[in-house]
């Protein structure tokens, strides 16, 4: 079984070996959705950049949902290949593949009853909604092969191996960026264009990554490891689900922000889709960094070593946000170059560039709370991030843009502002949780 020990050797040389190829799975995997709209922005007008933009948000929310829910077997993976238990680490990813099995089936014949219900929540421009509903169609239909890619992933990065998945996007990458020429290039089919080439992009992932298990064999898993263990699930399910509703909870703080830009009209709609587009591009820092910190600090933990466990979190704090502040430097001057690319209207261009200078604040600030929901999850403590993220989203992220709006209705900059106040917050609990839990020998 291929597995990589990361709680042994060098930390910083392991945190980096092991994060860089996950910083790139991010980068190809949020290229999706970026390319989608950069692509839509260079054949079409605001209605299907706003409705690409609208679509994929929802898209994404589902998928860090599901993400997250992952994140239970990889911590559970990781502690047990810390603790060098194969046995136990076939059972867990036995366990997953049924249990996500089940997710699919749910997940897709649930959001495919609820698109128009979902499209018309969001206030979705009138202009947007058929090419909203679309590409919510397409995608949602695809929702097994975005499963079962995040799923193969996890397991393979709670083993240790952040590379394989690297490959598998960056193949899938290059398929759906030559899918969205084609599809919305000359065959003109806007939005639904997008939503096939994600789709039918990811089903190659999902193919590659299982072509690459069967002939290297890289574990093995017996027929007793997919029958459900009580045990397996609630350890899964005690890590992934807080992390789920939580990242759930956030996304839809997002939606809610999407839903004050959309009713302020088209324009603004298009303008924050490109800027959360853009953001989620640079958050790939802090989302890589809570992933290497979840999965190192898990195979430290499984090896008994809380020591190393917690200098992996002082690194990641270090890394994610010292990084955060060089984008948030550099966006304040080059804003407007990059959205250029997007969109040739330059009143969606102006607004654009307002609300990032303010949002990319996010960046230094997410890039602290980001690793301490990593460093929570190892500890089976996920509820703690939970916490931190929904009052971060009900106290200021949702009350922030709509005073925003409500104060400073001609500009964006205001409503940018929200996003790193509510990171703020959610910083602070992180620091409070972690010296109290300390100071009561937890961690």
């Amino acid at each position: 079984m291929a597995q990589h020990n990361l709680s042994k050797g060098n930390l910083l040389h392991n945190m980096i070996w092991f994060s860089l190829p996950y910083l790139l799975s991010f980068f190809l995997q949020t290229l999706y959705g970026l390319a989608d709209l950069l692509i839509a922005g260079q054949f079409n007008g605001a209605d299907v950049i706003s409705a690409v933009s609208i679509g994929s948000q929802v898209m994404h929310m589902v998928t860090v949902m599901l993400v997250g829910l992952a994140m239970g077997s990889t911590v559970m993976i990781g502690q047990f290949v810390g603790a060098e238990d194969e046995k136990k680490v076939s059972r867990a990813i036995g366990n997953t593949v049924t249990l996500f099995a089940g997710v699919a089936v749910i997940v897709t014949v649930i959001l495919i009853m609820t698109i128009h219900p979902i499209v018309s929540a969001l206030s979705t421009p009138v202009e947007a909604v058929p090419g909203t509903v679309s590409y919510l169609t397409i995608c949602f239909a695809g929702i097994p092969f975005i499963i079962a890619y995040n799923i193969l992933s996890s397991i393979f990065r709670g083993m240790g191996d952040s590379k394989s998945p690297l490959m598998f996007i960056a193949i899938a990458c290059f398929v759906n960026i030559v899918l969205d020429l084609i599809f919305m290039g000359p065959m003109a089919l806007g939005a639904s264009g997008a939503a096939y080439g994600t789709v039918l992009a990811q089903g190659v992932s999902v193919v590659i990554a299982l072509m690459a298990i069967v002939k290297k064999k890289l574990f093995v898993v017996h027929k007793a490891d997919f029958m459900l263990d009580r045990k397996v699930l609630e350890k899964i399910l005690g890590v992934g689900f807080p992390i789920a509703c939580q990242d759930g909870f956030v996304q839809i703080g997002f939606l809610v922000i999407t839903v004050i830009a959309n009713r302020r009209g088209v324009d603004i709609s298009a303008a924050v889709g490109i800027v959360e587009k853009t953001i989620s591009f640079l958050f790939l820092v802090p989302s890589s960094m809570l992933s290497t910190v979840s999965t190192i600090a898990a195979q430290s933990i499984g090896a008994g070593d809380r020591v190393r466990a917690r200098q992996t979190l002082k690194y990641g704090v270090m890394m994610s946000a010292g990084i955060g502040l060089i984008f948030a430097v550099l966006f304040q001057f080059i804003s407007g170059p990059v959205f250029s690319m997007f969109t040739s209207d330059p009143v969606v261009r102006e607004l654009s560039v307002q609300y990032m200078r303010t949002y990319v604040l996010d960046c230094v600030v997410a890039g602290i709370h980001f690793p301490f929901s990593g460093y929570f999850s190892a500890c089976n403590v996920s509820i703690l991030s939970f916490i931190h993220n929904v009052l971060s989203v009900l106290l200021v992220r949702i009350p922030g843009a709509w005073l925003a709006t409500e104060l400073s209705p001609d500009s964006l900059y205001a409503m940018g502002l929200a996003a790193p106040a509510g990171s703020l917050l959610s910083a602070i609990i992180c620091i409070c949780f972690y010296k109290w839990y300390r100071k009561k020998g937890k961690f």
